[in-house]
Formats: C-alpha cells, sequence, structure tokens
C-alpha cells in the first residue's frame, strides 16, 4: 500500500470486486487439513475483504496477544488467491525452517503459511487464509523519524531483506513491489522484519525455466512508481535483477530521505527515464541524493553490482551482502542483528523508539494500521490502495 506522498501502483485484474461479510468473533472456520482456527476480533477492512485476529480452536475466546491473523475474501475475487498460491509454494514452517538450518540464519523475514480453505457463510462462498500475525510497518516508523534512518538500520534492513530476496528467489518467485510499508516488524522480537504482501509477487521461474524476456505495453510501469524496476517501467515481467534494483531505491530513500524522480511521480515515463539516466551514471545518483561529502559508497558499489546484471542472470546474493557489510565496517559498525530507530542520524529530531517490546505490542494492539499482515488493510487503506493501482496515465 502507498503511503509515500504521490505514491503509484498498479495491480492487473478485475476493479470490481466483492464486499466481504463480517463475521462475529468466535466463529470456527477449517482449513483444507481438517485444522479448526478460531476467530477474533477484525482488526483490518478493505474493498475485498476483512482480517482478523485468530488461533486455533479452544474454549477460550480469541484475545488481543492471538499469534495469528486470518484473511478472508469472496472466493471469486482474485487478490487473496494469488498471494496464497505463493504461500502455499514457497512459504510452509517446515521449508522455512529448513531454510535458516542449511544457511546458519536467526531468522528469516518471510511469513509462515498455516492454513487456507474455503469457508461458507449465508450462502456464499468465502477464501481464507491462515498466516504469522506482525506489528508495525516500516514505512510509519521512517516518517515518525522525520523521513530518514540511520546509515547503520538501512544496511542492516537490507542485509535481512537480501535474506529473504534469495530464498524467494530461489523457490521460484520474485516479489515485486519491495517498500517500507510492506516491511513489518515481529510483535515478539522488534529487531527482526518481515517482507510481506505477494499480490504482486511473480513466478518467474516456473519448474526451473526462466520467463523469456519480453516487453508488453499493458504492462508498463506495474509496481509502486518510485520504486519499480526499470525493467517493469518497460512492461517485462519481474525478475531477480528487479528485485534487487528496487531495493536500491529503498536505501537510497531511507538514507536520503528522497529520490530524484520525486519531483514528478505522476509522469510514469519521466520516472522510467530518471531511472535510465541515473543508472547509465551512478556517481551522479549519490551526488543528487547525498550532496554532501560522506556518501554511501557501498550503496554506490551495491548499484553498480546490480545494474550489471542479465534478465536472466542468478545473483550473487553473498558477494551483495558483503558489499553492505563492509558498509558497515566503514561507519565502525557491524552485522549484529539490531535495528535502531530510536533517533535520526545527523542531528535530527529524536523519535519515539520502537526498540522496546512492550511499545511495539501497544501499538498493535491500539492502532490498526500497525497490524498489517500480509496485505492486511484498513478500510482507509484499502480505499488509498485501490485508487493507487488504477491504471497510470501518460
Amino acid at each position: 500500500m502507498p503511503r509515500v506522498k504521490g505514491a503509484q501502483a498498479r495491480r492487473r485484474g478485475p476493479a470490481e470486486r466483492q464486499l466481504a461479510e463480517h463475521f462475529a468473533a468466535g466463529e470456527v472456520i477449517t482449513d483444507m487439513a481438517k485444522k479448526e482456527w478460531k476467530l477474533g476480533l477484525p482488526i483490518g477492512q478493505g474493498g475485498f475483504g476483512c482480517i482478523y485476529l485468530a488461533d486455533t480452536n479452544s474454549s477460550k475466546s480469541v484475545g488481543s496477544d492471538a499469534p495469528c491473523v486470518v484473511k478472508v475474501e469472496p472466493s471469486d475475487n482474485g487478490p487473496l488467491f494469488t498471494e496464497l498460491k505463493f504461500y502455499q509454494r514457497a512459504a510452509k514452517p517446515e521449508q522455512i525452517q529448513k531454510w535458516i538450518r542449511t544457511h546458519k540464519l536467526k531468522y528469516l523475514g518471510v511469513p509462515k503459511y498455516w492454513g487456507s480453505g474455503l469457508h461458507d457463510k449465508n450462502g456464499k462462498s468465502y477464501r481464507f487464509m491462515v498466516m504469522d500475525r506482525f506489528g508495525s510497518d516500516l514505512q510509519k516508523i521512517y516518517e515518525a523519524n522525520a523521513k530518514r534512518f540511520s546509515r547503520k538500520t538501512v544496511l542492516q534492513l537490507s542485509l535481512r531483506i537480501l535474506d529473504i530476496l534469495e530464498y524467494i528467489h530461489e523457490h521460484e518467485y520474485v516479489h515485486g513491489d519491495i517498500k517500507a510499508s510492506n516491511l513489518l516488524l515481529s510483535c515478539e522480537r522488534p529487531d527482526q522484519v518481515y517482507l510481506v504482501d505477494y499480490g504482486l509477487a511473480y513466478r518467474y521461474c516456473p519448474d526451473g525455466v526462466h520467463r523469456e524476456y519480453k516487453e508488453d505495453p499493458r504492462r508498463c510501469h506495474d509496481g509502486t512508481i518510485e520504486f519499480t524496476s526499470i525493467d517493469a517501467h518497460n512492461g517485462v515481467a519481474p525478475s531477480r535483477r528487479g528485485d534487487l534494483e528496487i531495493l536500491g531505491y529503498c536505501m537510497i530513500q531511507w538514507l536520503s530521505g528522497c529520490l530524484p524522480w520525486d519531483d514528478n511521480l505522476k509522469d510514469p515515463n519521466y520516472v522510467r527515464d530518471s531511472k535510465i539516466r541515473y543508472r547509465e551514471n551512478i556517481a551522479d545518483l549519490m551526488e543528487k541524493c547525498f550532496p554532501e561529502k560522506n556518501k554511501p559508497g557501498e550503496i554506490a558499489k551495491y548499484m553498480e553490482t546490480v545494474k550489471l546484471l542479465g534478465y536472466t542472470e542468478k545473483p550473487l546474493y553473498q558477494n551483495l551482502r558483503d558489499i553492505l557489510s563492509q558498509g558497515l565496517k566503514a561507519i565502525g559498525g557491524k552485522d549484529d542483528g539490531r535495528l535502531d530507530f530510536s533517533a535520526v542520524e545527523n542531528g535530527g529530531l529524536k523519535a519515539k523508539s520502537v526498540s522496546k517490546k512492550r511499545k511495539i505490542e501497544e501499538s498493535t494492539v491500539s492502532t490498526v494500521e500497525d497490524m498489517e499482515c500480509s496485505s492486511t488493510v484498513t478500510e482507509e487503506a484499502a480505499q488509498t490502495r485501490s485508487r493507487a493501482r488504477k491504471r497510470v496515465r501518460k
């Protein structure tokens, strides 16, 4: 969901969708594996679906500390179906745990899929999916920090996102819409960040065969306009290099507070042409975004490396992690896994710290938006998303 002013995104599919019906707290639904789940209070509603707190069925009511959420929409709608396919293929708990173990990671920021199915109510059929519950999204924290993250925080975040991208890429998918509002903190461990919203996820390599490079005018500018890749601007199906390019733009914005094309996001061709021009001269991009002397050389090197990737080429993820780790070392930091959002760098205003577990938990209970969990949306947010995803006019 675009939250940066002027952000625009498109998704393919019908514009008109059925509205979801409210389910009462305590209603029990049964997934395809015959496991029962009890619904709690709704924590988000959009034009196409609702999100409820949830837990495994028992005699107890579902409280505000529920570990899961259930996303529900009329079965004739499409967004959840698209997302569900990704989770079923690539996000089963045992798959994620095996990857964590074999790659010696502390965690992997991919939400776990716990179940799904169809549920009939008042003669209507609803599709649902059960998944982890999360806390605040990074866009809210970014804005609370005067639209700046510290260099250490940007590099730490990006290292974890590279872990996520390597995993989903190795499972035949690309994300296509990496941005702060799609990155959520764990409720239990607020130093852990999770990439959500797989509504634009694309199976770029089905059964090990990479899609061919092909420009399709009908797909031009898919994604969120300020971050999306040059390939996406040209109507080319997403690929691994596109995800890495998007991450590069995110890093620049998180650290500098802006991108060079922010002044004209309503013109997608202008944004595309700007990205092409700066890809040819990364030094100019760095000068534009970081006019002070202390430029993040590691981000420049990352962008230089990514721009050399072929459309079907497999990235060397460890090389990219090494580049960012060297940047941490250059500022006297190390990859300690800690995300510090407590203050703005360079003498900026102090912002509320979200490093404390208690504050994150309070935020998730008191603020609906903080509960955005894999496309969890409030009614207002859904309307914003619906408007933003209309076809971008030239």
